[in-house]
């Protein structure tokens, strides 16, 4: 085991696995800290941990016993992986989680590196961009558990942080390895802690992980980082295939279940309604009736096999959400609806549902959990970051999409994998 990374949601972890292995790493995602001394055979492993959202001594304390997991297995590189809208609020939990590891590490220099330019996420002059517009513009300040006001990384690191947060702009990124080396050495030298580094393009990832890889053991960022790391380190690109054939679907009873309130997944959801049966959920239902779930999963029993599988969704505009959020509060809005996915998702397991198409990150790990499934077989991609994958334990396959990935024809993408 080479790499160790630990991710503070299950998309995100996802993300990050789909990438190593198709650049060639082979890897295993587990859902949480094992248990047991479960027996891994891969040079890489994804931890996913629920920390995105909790409160920041609870994602220290998790975060540090997955890095204890890693390293006595032999990862002498830690990556922590967090999303590429850098979902965070004023006090964490990337700031404090990132010092944690570092002292843990005995390290005294990171990179902050959330740019995934492939889906859009770009970072210029220390700004972070989702697209054309700067992340406090691009729908995530109207995030309901992270909103996000400032796209300015070195102010959002400093204010979550305890140390000092500097740039690499774009200009030294591409001079090459070599200017990125001696800037990281600079960074060092003058005290900071925390290096946010520029990428427009996705080779700007490469060249900072072909710089910074034997210069620093813990990297924080989204999953472009994680792809140069891969390019990086890949020993034996054949591995691709075989991964990726152990983690397709296969054909079964499929449900598509929508939580995440991002606009690109409500123009997914809106697109999806047009060629298949949808039942979008009462969310008050959800928070106050128990007997709920009984309705819609009679719901979706009654359907008939069609082409494409039911989609049941909570996805509402964020005038619709804030009038639900103003009745019960964001903490018991945002819980109820994934306790209510939860045991909706156990209760179609129940009736033989083999593939579960999911949206949003929060309900993703509400859902693997209900499930129990330890840890996945990375399959095919289906957009950059989410891909198909296949539980070690149950004969369970599950497409995890965090809310702004993918295409507006995601949810049929999805379906196109099936093995016959």
């Amino acid at each position: 085991m080479i790499l160790g990374v630990i991710a503070d949601d299950f998309t995100g972890a996802t993300d990050i696995a789909s990438f190593l292995v198709e650049n060639g790493v082979r890897t295993v995602q587990l859902n949480g800290i094992p248990d047991n001394d479960i027996v891994i055979d891969t040079e890489a492993v994804v931890i996913s941990l629920k920390s995105r959202s909790c409160s920041s001594d609870e994602a220290i304390s998790l975060s540090l016993e997955a890095l204890t997991w890693c390293q006595a297995r032999g990862a002498d590189k830690i990556f922590f992986k967090y999303c590429s809208t850098f979902d965070s609020t004023e006090d964490g939990n990337i700031g404090p989680v990132t010092d944690s590891l570092m002292e843990g590490m005995d390290e005294n220099l990171t990179v902050v590196c959330p740019a995934l330019p492939v889906n859009g996420r770009t970072v210029y002059k220390g700004y972070l961009f989702v697209g054309d517009v700067l992340l406090n513009e691009s729908g995530m300040q109207n995030h309901p558990i992270n909103p996000m006001k400032d796209a300015n990384l070195l102010r959002l690191m400093d204010r979550q942080s305890q140390g000092k947060t500097g740039l690499i702009d774009i200009l030294t990124i591409r001079e090459g390895t070599e200017s990125i080396l001696n800037a990281l050495r600079g960074q060092k030298r003058v005290g900071n802690k925390y290096v946010v580094v520029d990428a427009i393009r996705m080779e700007d990832l490469h060249v900072i992980a072909e710089a910074s890889y034997d210069f620093l053991n813990l990297f924080t960022g989204g999953s472009g980082l994680g792809e140069g790391i891969a390019k990086h380190i890949c020993k034996n690109p054949d591995n691709i295939i075989q991964a990726q054939n152990e983690g397709i679907p296969e054909v079964g009873a499929s449900v598509v279940l929508s939580g995440s309130c991002s606009e690109m997944t409500q123009k997914q959801v809106e697109n999806y309604q047009s060629i298949a049966k949808s039942y979008q959920l009462d969310m008050e239902q959800c928070i106050d009736s128990a007997n709920y779930v009984d309705e819609v999963l009679s719901w979706y029993m009654a359907q008939e096999n069609n082409n494409f599988a039911p989609l049941i969704y909570s996805t509402t505009d964020a005038q619709e959400l804030c009038v639900l959020q103003d009745k019960y509060g964001r903490e018991k809005s945002s819980n109820g609806i994934e306790t209510f996915f939860h045991h909706l998702a156990k209760r179609l397991s129940t009736e033989n549902v083999r593939n579960f198409i999911v949206a949003g990150g929060e309900t993703s790990g509400s859902i693997v959990q209900a499930l129990e499934i330890e840890g996945f077989y990375i399959g095919p991609v289906i957009s950059p970051g989410v891909p198909w994958v296949k539980s070690l334990n149950k004969d369970i396959s599950l497409a995890l999409k965090s809310g702004n990935f993918g295409d507006v024809d995601f949810f049929t993408e999805a379906q196109k994998f099936y093995r016959r």
